[in-house]
């Protein structure tokens, strides 16, 4: 058993390194744009052709909260190189697996994130708005200035749970071979044929992971209560 253990540790380890905390830090930065981006679109109030946007961020959100993480993996991964468009990717489009990694669990990411960020900004009195606005400032000034530095402080705790979910999901990974832990562990266990040693080294180190940013996000969310208190 140790023999095993000190044999495919550093590999397994190597492999959350390479892989697994790049695509979840990759994933996740995209996500929170994504997700400030339709979170503004949809807590605006702009009329006109405005709605068409609005229309759109809310299909978004209603279709990856609604379908499994895995079948949009699937649907990028290996459903888009059927779709060809003449002119443009006229044999489909191909995408690398980080590439199309990245790119679903920023979907995903930015789909959920979005709705806690809409709470949090819409959290904030409106009396704050109403004030900053009366004493010349823009709206942006406002926002940027203002209510997102409050928003923040609410929003934290639900977004680091989101940052450690995601962690924990990027071991669908494997199923687009991307080599992250879990497919390593895998990999290993075809040669060794010790399953379930394997898997069990795989979860301590996830919980590792999760344990470190468990404590990360305790830290921050401290620092900023200090910084950013809510009104």
């Amino acid at each position: 058993m140790w023999h095993t253990i000190q044999s495919s540790l550093p590999e397994l380890l190597a492999a959350g390194f390479k892989y697994t905390i790049p695509l979840a830090l990759v994933s996740f930065f995209w996500g929170l744009l994504i997700a400030l981006f339709v979170a503004l679109i949809r807590l605006s109030r702009q009329k006109g052709a405005f709605r068409i946007l609005k229309g759109i961020a809310v299909f978004y959100v209603w279709l990856f909260r609604s379908t499994p993480l895995l079948v949009q993996l699937f649907i990028v991964f290996f459903g888009l190189p059927h779709l060809v468009i003449p002119g443009v990717f006229p044999d489909g489009v191909q995408l690398k697996p980080f590439t199309a990694g990245v790119i679903t669990f920023s979907l995903n990411t930015g789909a959920y994130a979005s709705e806690t960020i809409r709470a949090a900004i819409a959290s904030v009195p409106k009396g704050q708005w109403e004030a900053a606005e009366a004493i010349g400032m823009t709206r942006l000034q406002v926002l940027w200035r203002i209510i997102l530095p409050q928003a923040l402080r609410v929003a934290l705790p639900p977004l680091a749970n989101s940052f450690i979910s995601l962690v924990k999901d990027t071991s669908l990974a494997a199923s687009i071979t991307i080599a992250e832990m879990f497919s390593v562990a895998q990999q290993i266990t075809a040669e060794n044929y010790e399953p379930l040693l394997m898997y069990i080294i795989v979860a301590l180190i996830y919980a590792l992971f999760t344990t470190v940013l468990s404590r990360l996000q305790a830290w921050l969310e401290k620092s900023l209560a200090k910084t950013a208190p809510v009104q």
